[in-house]
């Protein structure tokens, strides 16, 4: 894994999502190098030739290569692709700007706001970076089946179509497919807020409620989805497409949904750290969801699902009791 060549993109962020990324980059003819701010990761990668940790069993090609220095890992590259934790979002971009090409087009990957601001991530990279063409990568998409080749189809969303559509064409083949859009802000929304849905109905399955709770969930919670995402300026048609629908389904009903299986373990009587210790990665969840809670009430935007979800895990409320209290709300029209 010592090969040195000049590549053409960068990722940042060598856990399960970006690994899985670098990897269909690679596959798509491109050279890439890896870099991670924990720095045993990338010593990691270099010394088995595959992320053990997070995406076992793909070997990474000679085309991908793990480098230790933020420096290295941006020397000559076009393209740049964030795929950080939004916690980790702001101080990863910090150590960019003395380092980056003029020119050189910023996007990520990451799904969350900033978690003491509740800024969305374009908003805080515009602060930091200044003006640079921006882009992200949502939609629905496991890590673990994209490094598999299965299908799959994200949105590429860019305020500028040219970024967008160099963007998509990285990652377009004959088995991921990407679209392309405009809406920065919903797609964001989209991809955040799934997470945060998802745990609840991880919550509403671990306590053995069925298929009926569970569709109804997920159709009240893109009610609440559109709600926020409309609120802060994105556009209803995006939320239902894949960043939005598409997202929102996938990791409310596959337990490769990291949201959903803390959900369940908190139905089984898990503390929330006794949970994210269980599933030993990142589960954007838990930080997106005091950031909606704060969102929400700023915006005076009524999301009594997501609500209870900030009960439970910051409330010391019981997914029993949560549970209770959206059963016992009045009834209402639905489409109001």
């Amino acid at each position: 894994m010592s090969q040195t060549f000049a590549p053409a993109l960068a990722v940042l962020g060598a856990g399960s999502w970006g690994t899985a990324l670098a990897l269909l980059l690679c596959r798509n003819g491109h050279r890439v190098r890896i870099w991670d701010y924990a720095p045993e990761q990338i010593l990691a990668l270099d010394r088995d030739g595959e992320n053990r940790r997070y995406l076992p069993g793909f070997p990474l090609p000679p085309t991908l290569q793990p480098v230790a220095e933020l420096t290295d890992a941006l020397e000559g590259v076009s393209e740049l692709l964030v795929v950080i934790p939004s916690h980790a979002f702001a101080a990863v971009l910090r150590r960019l700007p003395d380092r980056l090409p003029e020119g050189l087009g910023i996007t990520w990957a990451t799904k969350g706001f900033e978690p003491h601001t509740g800024r969305l991530l374009h908003q805080v990279a515009e602060e930091i970076l200044g003006s640079r063409d921006l882009a992200v990568v949502s939609g629905p998409s496991f890590a673990q089946e994209v490094a598999k080749g299965l299908p799959t189809a994200v949105t590429v969303a860019s305020r500028r179509p040219e970024h967008a559509q160099r963007i998509a064409g990285y990652l377009h083949n004959d088995h991921f497919r990407a679209y392309t859009g405009d809406d920065l802000v919903g797609v964001q929304v989209g991809g955040a807020a799934k997470n945060v849905l998802a745990i609840a109905a991880g919550i509403a399955d671990g306590l053995g409620f069925g298929a009926n709770t569970r569709a109804a969930l997920i159709t009240r919670g893109l009610v609440e989805l559109i709600r926020l995402g409309t609120g802060l300026g994105g556009r209803r048609d995006t939320f239902m497409g894949l960043a939005g629908l598409g997202d929102l389904v996938l990791t409310c009903t596959d337990d490769q949904s990291r949201n959903r299986r803390l959900g369940l373990a908190l139905a089984q009587g898990l503390s929330v750290e006794e949970a994210k210790r269980e599933i030993g990665q990142e589960v954007e969840g838990v930080i997106t969801t005091r950031a909606i809670n704060t969102i929400a009430h700023r915006l005076g935007v009524e999301m009594p699902i997501c609500s209870q979800v900030f009960g439970v895990l910051y409330e010391g409320r019981t997914p029993e009791q949560a549970t209770r209290s959206l059963l016992m709300r009045s009834s209402k029209a639905e489409l109001t």
